[in-house]
C-alpha cells in the first residue's frame, strides 16, 4: 500500500510541476482582481505546506529555503512581499527535490505519531505522519485548482 501512495503522490507532483512549466516567471506574478495570491505564491505555498506536514510535524528538519516560511507560509501574501520571490525554477527544484526525499522518507513512516497532534484551521486533527501526507495531496490539488482560476481570470481581465 504504501508504494501505491507514494506512486500516487508522484502523480499529484506531476500534475502540479506540469502547470508550473506551463507558466512564464512574468505571468506567475499576477494577482488577478478578487484574489489574494499569484500562481508563484500556490506553487511556493505547496511546497512550504508540503515540507511542514511531511518533515516538520514529524519533528525531522525542514530542507525547503529558510525564506519559503515568510514567502509562502499561511496567511502571507505578495502584496506583503518587501524582496524578490523565488523564481519558477528554484520551485521546480524544491519541488522535485522534496518529491524525491518523501520516497526515501516515508516508507515505514506512515504510522509514525506526530511529535504533537496538529489541528490544522479547517479543525482537521492529525496525529501520524501518514494522515498528515495523506492531507497534503487534498491540499495540493486545492491549490492546482486554485493555479487554474487564476489562470482563467488573469486572461478575461
Amino acid at each position: 500500500m504504501e508504494n501505491m501512495i507514494l506512486k500516487h503522490m508522484d502523480v499529484v507532483r506531476g500534475i502540479t510541476t506540469s502547470i508550473l512549466e506551463k507558466n512564464t516567471e512574468e505571468a506567475a506574478d499576477i494577482t488577478p482582481e478578487g484574489f489574494n495570491n499569484n500562481i508563484r505564491w500556490n506553487l511556493g505555498h505547496i511546497a512550504f505546506i508540503q515540507e511542514k506536514l511531511v518533515f516538520g510535524l514529524a519533528g525531522e528538519p525542514m530542507q525547503t529555503p529558510e525564506n519559503y516560511e515568510s514567502f509562502f507560509g499561511a496567511g502571507t501574501k505578495p502584496a506583503d512581499w518587501t524582496e524578490a520571490a523565488p523564481s519558477l525554477e528554484e520551485i521546480e527544484n524544491v519541488l522535485k527535490d522534496q518529491a524525491r526525499r518523501i520516497k526515501e522518507f516515508m516508507p515505514g513512516q506512515f504510522d509514525k505519531q506526530l511529535t504533537t497532534p496538529f489541528t490544522n484551521k479547517a479543525g482537521i486533527s492529525f496525529t501520524t505522519v501518514g494522515e498528515t501526507f495523506l492531507f497534503s495531496f487534498y491540499h495540493e490539488a486545492m491549490h492546482v485548482e486554485t493555479i487554474k482560476q487564476i489562470r482563467k481570470a488573469a486572461a478575461a481581465q
